[in-house]
């Protein structure tokens, strides 16, 4: 149907409008291009300065419809041509995919240039018509079969004393007209020969009557009547008359006249039937379904299409409801737009399925007008649009499971190389511990141990990178002074740049408060300054800026996953070598790396990438070769004042006796934990899941603190933290966890009272986090 539609139609997809399908009538309008799989503005682009490629853009942007008649367009049809202009009108309707976004934009229309310059040509000649006419010496009237007046001209108006033209349209023939015989007898209404040529097709010619003026004075006339053809079947008569007072001097005129009035008749005749035989054809050539629905449901009229698309009849239509051809999935959504339509709203690309007489479906697109008691619709057969669709969200479909597998094998073979370079030095460190002692040559155990150390905090860095790069890590955001984040760091940054690199901080004044956690953020800002060292192996200058900042609507909507709103934004820029636009492109990927072998992981960018998306901000690269790189970091801005940073603990306090059940189904962690807790002077509980530790939590024992794992199997640690304190409502609680989905925004997941540890963790971070809990 698409291809064989007398409409133009094409489908665009994407922000960039990209061509995905057209039709013939498509090509022939656009000079048979081969447009497909590139933008309009390449395929066209003596399109873009007028205007067309911006109406895309708006429709794609706020998904609503646009309908336009008429609109001027110039067109280059013809390799080396002159340029041509088209008048078009056409439809360029949003089409969203299954999350609701707009992905695509069908466009269809029709090519108006030669109707509108028949129209022209036809008002043209209806002008000269009436111009003819009220140039015309003589009177001229006409009415139809009911002896209404239909028309008049000037000549008649002044003749028979009328100021104008409505006075006489539209009113009865003796209203307008009184007039006798010779002898000055009245005519009776059967009698009248202008009535008689109306309603019995006789003609007359009276040569001696006397019509009377609006003011009753006399006009002896001479005049003829004669009956309207329309196709066969006459509706009406037309009346000349001429003033014969002045007869002798207006013969030749009047002959004139006469043989001009002739004419006119012929081609008003001519244009009437061939306006009606235009109407017909239309009707029966279309190819869309034509009909008029009653306040029933039921089709009072149908044209041919009906049976070409679906192979019912004329009358086969009419005896059945619109609600007997339904596919049953479409009755509910019709009846409720059949029922709009009843009350005056229009239905337009309304879609539903439609029985053939074979039994299969059709899809067909309605548009339905309501008038007065009928609603009146055209419906074209969209059903292999719908096919080229399913199509096409299969072939994309596809194409996101070919580029998610690619990125998972390019994922999971970065991880095995690190993670088996790190592994082999906990291993190696390990079995040289094992074979020192048994050799009892303790003295290289420190190194050994000082080097599993090292590999296992390695692991626990790379773990976390790629958490943070799928934004799954734990974040503790708050609002924080970045440019006092910022300063505390200056000695740090230039210990880490060297001397060789100049470093410039231009902090803005007044600078607004950002959500952010202040570790993953000062991890960030170091990875950065280490990345610009890296860059500038002769030196430069490394330059670190803060600004307030708004996106707007336009272009979030050109960025994935960026809300428009007020950010505070930290520019990191450096005058090293700079990155092609290819490798820019890859600078987040993880793992993806220009730095030489052991030089670095490929995960710094695609962590603080991650970790500003998770921070519901944003991140660019702008580099050039040559000239340098600069990443802007973009965090939310907030509404409150920021926190303090409290000074970090410089050695672990120590318990009192205090009760501390332990929930933890690792048994070397919770091992660990325990021994902390023996050495640290508490007393402990243990448990390897919620089922062991919930009727610990119901007894009547002494438990200070809740130190559990958020992953436990059966319950996990956050419903058994409420379970808790169904019994104990004053239960402090500390959670444990390597990864937790749900916990990933501290805020929506802890309640008072409760705070959370990453692991890894030292362990005397884990004591000082749980005497600062008890003493809280």
């Amino acid at each position: 149907m698409f291809a064989r539609s007398p409409s133009f139609s094409a489908l665009l997809q994407g922000p960039d409008h990209r061509f995905a399908l057209t039709n013939p009538a498509y090509q022939q309008l656009i000079g048979h291009r081969d447009v497909i799989g590139l933008t309009v503005r390449e395929a066209l682009p003596e399109v873009g300065a007028q205007g067309f490629v911006d109406l895309l853009d708006r429709v794609f942007a706020t998904g609503e419809p646009f309908v336009g008649k008429n609109i001027e367009i110039v067109l280059q049809r013809a390799p080396g041509g002159a340029p041509e202009t088209r008048f078009l009108d056409f439809v360029c309707q949003p089409i969203r995919d299954a999350s609701g976004q707009v992905a695509w934009i069908f466009v269809e229309g029709t090519d108006s240039t030669e109707a509108r310059a028949t129209a022209k040509a036809l008002q043209a000649s209806e002008r000269y018509i009436r111009l003819l006419m009220n140039s015309s010496a003589e009177a001229f009237y006409a009415v139809d079969r009911t002896g209404v007046t239909t028309l008049c001209n000037a000549t008649f108006l002044r003749t028979m004393g009328f100021a104008r033209e409505e006075d006489a349209i539209g009113r009865r023939l003796h209203d307008v007209i009184h007039y006798s015989r010779p002898d000055g007898s009245h005519y009776d209404a059967g009698d009248c020969p202008i009535y008689k040529c109306a309603s019995e097709g006789t003609e007359a010619h009276l040569t001696d009557e006397m019509f009377f003026r609006v003011d009753g004075a006399p006009v002896p006339v001479e005049y003829w009547v004669r009956p309207i053809i329309d196709g066969g079947e006459r509706t009406g008569a037309v009346c000349t008359f001429v003033d014969i007072t002045e007869r002798r001097r207006a013969e030749d005129a009047l002959r004139a006249s006469e043989a001009r009035m002739r004419e006119l008749n012929v081609n008003l005749e001519r244009l009437v039937i061939e306006r009606n035989q235009e109407r017909g054809k239309t009707w029966r050539l279309s190819p869309d379904l034509l009909g008029a629905l009653n306040s029933q449901g039921y089709f009072e009229t149908s044209n041919p299409a009906w049976e070409a698309v679906l192979g019912w009849s004329e009358a086969e239509v009419a005896s059945m409801s619109i609600f007997e051809l339904l596919h049953p999935d479409d009755l509910e959504h019709t009846r409720a737009g059949f029922n709009l339509t009843q009350i005056g709203q229009p239905a337009i690309r309304f879609e539903n399925r439609y029985r053939c007489k074979d039994g299969s479906y059709r899809w067909i697109s309605w548009c339905g007008i309501p008038d007065e008691a009928l609603v009146y619709c055209t419906g074209r057969d969209v059903t292999a649009e719908k096919a080229a669709q399913a199509e096409l969200a299969t072939a994309q479909e596809a194409l996101r499971q070919s580029q998610k597998m690619e990125a998972l094998g390019q994922l999971t073979g970065g991880i095995a190389h690190d993670f088996n370079n790190i592994l082999t030095g906990i291993i190696g460190s390990l079995d040289m511990i094992r074979r020192r002692l048994v050799a009892n040559r303790p003295d290289d155990l420190p190194r050994f141990m000082d080097a599993a150390t090292t590999s296992a905090q390695r692991a626990a860095a790379l773990t976390h990178r790629l958490l943070a790069f799928a934004r799954r890590q734990s974040l503790d955001t708050k609002p924080n002074d970045v440019n006092r984040v910022l300063a505390s760091m200056e000695d740090l940054l230039l210990r880490t740049i060297g001397e060789r690199i100049e470093l410039q901080m231009h902090l803005a004044d007044e600078l607004w408060t950002a959500f952010a956690d202040v570790n993953q953020l000062e991890s960030a800002l170091l990875n950065l300054a280490i990345n610009a060292r890296d860059a500038m192996p002769d030196g430069g200058r490394l330059t670190i800026e803060t600004a307030n900042t708004r996106l707007d609507e336009a272009y979030t909507l050109r960025t994935e996953d960026v809300a428009p709103g007020d950010y505070v934004v930290v520019s990191v820029s450096d005058t090293g070598a700079g990155m092609s636009p290819d490798v820019a492109a890859k600078a987040i990927d993880p793992f993806f790396t220009t730095k030489p072998v052991g030089a670095g992981t490929g995960l710094g960018l695609s962590m603080i990438y991650g970790f500003a998306k998770q921070s519901r901000g944003h991140l660019r690269i702008y580099s050039e070769v040559g000239r340098g790189t600069s990443v802007k970091l973009y965090l939310a801005r907030a509404l409150h004042d920021a926190v303090t940073i409290d000074a970090a603990i410089v050695e672990t306090p120590r318990g009192q006796g205090e009760t501390i059940l332990v929930v933890e189904d690792d048994a070397t962690v919770r091992l660990l934990i325990v021994e902390v807790l023996d050495e640290l002077g508490y007393n402990h509980l243990a448990a390897p899941d919620a089922r062991v530790a919930i009727p610990l939590l119901q007894s009547d024992r002494r438990i200070d603190l809740l130190v559990t794992d958020v992953g436990l199997p059966h319950i996990n640690g956050r419903q058994l933290a409420e379970i808790g304190r169904e019994s104990r409502p004053d239960l402090k609680v500390l959670f444990v966890t390597g990864y937790a989905e749900n916990a990933t925004f501290r805020g929506g997941f802890l309640d008072p009272g409760m705070d959370m540890l990453t692991k890894p963790f030292a362990l005397d971070a884990l004591g000082a986090k749980i005497r600062e809990m008890i003493e809280r």
